[in-house]
């Protein structure tokens, strides 16, 4: 049996477990399983592979994305300079580490942009951010980073509330927090949801509701919306490529 998995914390609920599962039923692979590891701590890694030598392939999800560097053997190189690994393949007792989170987001909002010229902003600094901010600058859009601390790399949500001119020529707004995730769907990154308008994008990364509160502030200005579910297809798909080349 081919073994798979996923490590984060908490783990309430799981796309890479449902996607994996009804993709192994509907394309008839009947050797593979995938399992979830709710972990605390990154270095948990090391006790799940040793007491199971014959995982293959692991995902990683918050808050391990940046802590598991340390725990695997080796780098892609984009992997590398984006910072944050969120698959892991195992071979020949070699972990090797990459980041489909960088593929999927930019395969996924470079169509939907349409080609329109944006400037961004990237809610969060966690190791998502991180793939988000390497695609962005494949892509070529300019973006600055909001994050709730002050730091010569970063600007503030306080920042947009006093200086409106920054969501004026900033139209894209990537979220990259796990805020206003299920069960929790009240919950939105502190930025002036009064600014937006017909001429913004939100990019949330958050899947689960399909429409988050702070997707429907962008939408009833008149932007438009889209979840992080497309995004994960894609990562997922870019996963079981690596496990399986």
């Amino acid at each position: 049996m081919r073994k798979f998995g996923l490590i984060g914390h908490p783990l309430t609920h799981s796309f890479s477990k449902k996607y994996f599962t009804e993709k192994f039923e509907k394309e008839g692979i009947e050797d593979c399983e995938y399992e979830l590891y709710d972990i605390p701590n990154a270095f948990e890694l090391d006790e799940i592979l040793n007491d199971d030598p014959e995982i293959e392939g692991i995902n990683v999800t918050i808050p391990h994305k940046e802590d598991v560097i340390a725990w695997v053997d080796d780098l892609e190189e984009a992997c590398e300079e984006i910072g944050a690994v969120n698959c892991i393949h195992i071979k020949d007792g070699i972990r090797t580490g990459y980041n489909t989170d960088y593929i999927g987001f930019k395969n996924s909002l470079s169509p939907w942009l349409g080609g329109k010229k944006v400037k961004a902003l990237i809610l969060g600094t966690g190791g998502a951010s991180k793939a988000i901010k390497q695609a962005l600058n494949d892509l070529g859009i300019e973006y600055l980073n909001v994050s709730r601390s002050e730091d010569e790399d970063q600007i503030t949500y306080k920042d947009l509330a006093v200086d409106p001119e920054i969501m004026k020529t900033h139209h894209l707004i990537v979220n990259t927090t796990p805020l206003g995730t299920f069960p929790k769907v009240d919950g939105i990154p502190a930025i002036p949801l009064e600014q937006f308008s017909a001429e913004h994008f939100v990019y949330d990364l958050v899947y689960n509701p399909p429409v988050t509160t702070l997707m429907k502030a962008c939408l009833d200005a008149g932007g438009k919306a889209k979840n992080g579910h497309e995004m994960l297809i894609l990562q997922a798909e870019a996963s079981w490529e690596i496990w399986n080349s």
